[in-house]
């Protein structure tokens, strides 16, 4: 692209897209209040449909919660297979408009449309024709961002979902940024935000007043980016070739545990889960990490790396549970475990092949 040539990018977000996709293919499920996940007493909401929102259903919300706001909740399990069968569909769609796609996640990725290969002169155009594509080839809806850069695309999504579109043109972008939220911002999370707020910065307009010093000393490295975010500015490309970094798998025990053999049942069950996901796509990694969440919520983590890639559902086993044996006798109980797969050997080019993380 030109140097100064302002780009076209969007980000194109899929509505509610795991409940959005039981609904449609159960007639039954339509207009009612749909949770993906498990009612147990130690389940947690997958994803919620519109209609489950409005009674403040959300992702990564306990059953049981989820259950007391909305007692006409509806659960139904979760069907991966499905839904990375539909977003190979929608991504496909993608690749009709260019070649620069960037997937976040099996629901949405960034696209950049500043030559795009339909020949449609204007991005609000070009986001209309795929969403428009996307209903008639999928049946589902999908929200849009337009800007020109990713940050501003990702803001912009949000604004009218579902099934709508909002652009933030060049001249717009400023200002936006100034009215916005600090809370609002993609990429400030919950503990960073109280920081911020803290500092006595609320919005776009305070974060914009702060200098390029001040928010080093007090963020880090993320200074930088807060800094440049605060007017708007995200010189990062649309990345097609993205590299998967991980694979992993986790699950919350029904009950929190102390005795080995469930423990490590609870272990190999997510290596096998992971171990899948190699044969899938025939990626293999160096680096096995365990994760444990104990009883109090508190997080640990263990790994080990060995010098060739693991071949073997056996060998991943056998690191697996080298790692989750390196804390027994445990000295509290455990809620819930994870297996993690990385280093690869090579490039994996086939992010539809995610394996989302499961909660059970």
């Amino acid at each position: 692209m030109d140097e100064g040539r302002v780009r076209k990018i969007l980000h194109i977000d899929m509505d509610a897209f795991y409940a959005s996709v039981e609904q449609r293919d159960n007639p039954d499920l339509k207009n009612r209040p749909v949770a993906v996940g498990y009612p147990a007493k130690r389940g947690v909401v997958a994803a919620a449909s519109y209609e489950a929102r409005r009674f403040g259903v959300r992702s990564a919300m306990p059953s049981t919660v989820a259950m007391r706001r909305c007692p006409e909740l509806v659960f139904v399990p979760p069907r991966f297979d499905v839904y990375r069968a539909v977003s190979r569909q929608i991504h496909a769609i993608f690749k009709d408009y260019t070649s620069l796609v960037e997937p976040l996640s099996l629901d949405e990725a960034y696209l950049d449309v500043t030559d795009n290969l339909s020949g449609i002169p204007t991005a609000w155009e070009t986001a209309r024709a795929i969403r428009a594509r996307i209903l008639a080839e999928t049946e589902l809806t999908a929200s849009a961002g337009v800007s020109l850069n990713k940050f501003l695309a990702k803001l912009a999504s949000d604004q009218r979902k579902p099934n709508g579109q909002f652009a933030i043109m060049p001249d717009q972008a400023e200002a936006f940024v100034a009215a916005l939220p600090i809370a609002k911002f993609h990429g400030v999370g919950p503990k960073t935000t109280a920081k911020m707020h803290a500092l006595g910065i609320e919005t776009g307009a305070d974060l914009r007043r702060q200098t390029l010093a001040f928010l080093q000393a007090r963020f880090g490295k993320a200074g930088h980016w807060y800094f440049e975010i605060a007017r708007g500015r995200d010189d990062r490309p649309v990345q097609s070739d993205r590299e998967r970094k991980s694979s992993g798998s986790e699950t919350t025990f029904s009950e929190d545990l102390v005795d080995p053999a469930r423990i490590e049942a609870g272990v190999i069950a997510m290596a096998d889960d992971v171990w899948a996901w190699c044969e899938k796509t025939n990626c293999l990694g160096r680096t096995v990490t365990v994760k444990i969440k104990w009883a109090d919520f508190q997080i640990s983590s263990r790994s080990r790396s060995i010098e060739a890639p693991i071949e073997t559902r056996a060998k991943l086993h056998e690191l697996a549970l080298e790692l989750i044996r390196s804390v027994f006798p445990p000295a509290k109980a455990i809620r819930l475990v994870g297996v993690t797969l990385s280093n690869f050997r090579s490039p994996i080019a086939n992010s539809e092949a995610e394996l989302p993380f499961r909660e059970t």
